[in-house]
């Protein structure tokens, strides 16, 4: 091509764009990600060398530092890509650390604790349950109580259980405390007709819970006690870490499903020549009415009964679970053949229009096991004696029937 003189040099399109496309070999464009591997948990399998105080990459050979302008001119690149990699590393480790300090290794501790007592009174066969106080010992940012509401707050309550059979008619609560973690009742439960043999297997479940108006309640934690732990008559004092919900043992025998304990006096009279039945008191009876209580009442029978004559029927208490009778039943009956009777005691549920509820039940004599047994031949061994007894009443009570 000629250019006259004078004439502008004049470029084509298609040298314009030919210049300085393809100086060298094309590199691939890096991106943000090459800069920030991502490694699986723990260490690469090699590990990248670190940087110097100044900033600039330590080479790990001495042969690296004595290359010349002869050396791969993509090196430079390559390090540059090792020393973001090795500072992203040492950053996501940073982050991945754990703060030891934030949180309890031990995930019960950080249900709470609770400080309780308890005494077994033999004489009057009670068990006091005193509950003092709940607290969490997490300084990092809130004492108490495992905050349960919105609000970071709790409204706590402690009800306790006597397992095995475990049911409402066992079940005993404090008040409940608003808004609070740091929950103080200083309140004392206490059950009664507990035995000596109740001591020895029975183990004393305490729960505390949240209360909610618009949902169910919810489980904050509890403790267990075996009551063979208590010494009688000797006050013992609890501090103990609430734990998850433990399941119960399905295996009990639900026919013998507690239903409440009865107090019961036995006195054979040589002077009347009878049997002196003694209905005192009922104490957590199972609630059978839709209000959460009961209207009860006690039937007694002495089997076998040919003649059907040995019905009697205390009166009805309304509207309670702990009801007090004090009244007494007499049998006339040679004491020689009371080694073939059996006292059957029921207790019910009064119900206006509609067949009365069945409670529970407790049979005293010779078929007898246990304290009933014991109760009967204390009775037939001590004549004219007044002897009174708890006895746990049952959902089944073998031989007798349920209709009133």
């Amino acid at each position: 091509m000629t250019q006259r003189k004078g004439e502008k040099t004049t470029i084509s399109i298609q040298e314009h764009m030919a210049i300085d496309v393809c100086p060298g070999p094309i590199q691939p464009i890096k991106q943000i990600s090459d800069y920030f591997p991502r490694y699986p948990r723990g260490l690469p399998p090699t590990a990248p060398p670190a940087l110097s105080r100044a900033g600039s990459l330590q080479s790990t050979s001495t042969s690296q530092k004595s290359e010349g302008p002869a050396a791969d001119p993509n090196r430079d690149e390559d390090d540059l890509d090792q020393a973001f990699g090795a500072t992203a590393l040492v950053a996501s480790k940073k982050e991945e650390e754990p703060d030891v300090e934030g949180y309890d290794s031990d995930d019960s501790t950080t249900l709470g604790t609770l400080d309780f007592s308890l005494l077994y009174d033999q004489e009057n066969n009670a068990l006091h349950c005193t509950i003092n106080k709940a607290k969490l010992p997490i300084p990092r940012y809130k004492k108490g109580l495992k905050p349960m509401d919105h609000n970071g707050l709790s409204d706590p309550y402690v009800k306790l259980h006597l397992l095995p059979g475990a049911s409402k008619a066992n079940k005993l609560r404090t008040k409940t405390l608003r808004n609070t973690l740091n929950p103080v009742w200083s309140e004392t439960l206490t059950y009664y007709g507990i035995t000596d043999e109740d001591m020895v297997r029975k183990t004393l479940r305490i729960s505390v819970c949240d209360e909610d108006k618009f949902r169910h309640n919810e489980f904050i934690g509890e403790t267990r006690i075996p009551l063979k732990k208590l010494k009688p008559n000797q006050t013992k004092n609890f501090s103990n870490c609430l734990e998850k919900q433990l399941p119960i043992d399905k295996t009990d025998d639900k026919s013998l499903e507690e239903r409440g304990r009865i107090m019961i006096s036995l006195k054979y009279s040589s002077q009347k020549c009878g049997l002196v039945v003694g209905i005192i008191r009922c104490a957590h009876l199972a609630a059978m009415d839709a209000n959460g209580f009961s209207d009860p009442y006690v039937k007694t029978y002495l089997k076998p009964d040919e003649n059907k004559k040995s019905k009697h029927k205390t009166a009805v208490k309304k509207k309670t679970l702990n009801p007090e009778f004090n009244e007494e039943f007499f049998y006339e009956i040679k004491y020689a053949d009371l080694s073939k009777k059996t006292l059957e005691v029921t207790v019910w549920d009064y119900d206006i229009g509609k067949s009365n509820d069945f409670i529970g039940g407790v049979s005293l004599g010779i078929n007898a096991n246990g304290e009933r047994l014991k109760h009967w031949f204390d009775c037939l061994k001590n004549k004219d004696k007044k002897i009174e007894r708890w006895h746990t009443l049952t959902n089944e009570l073998p031989g007798s029937g349920y209709n009133d």
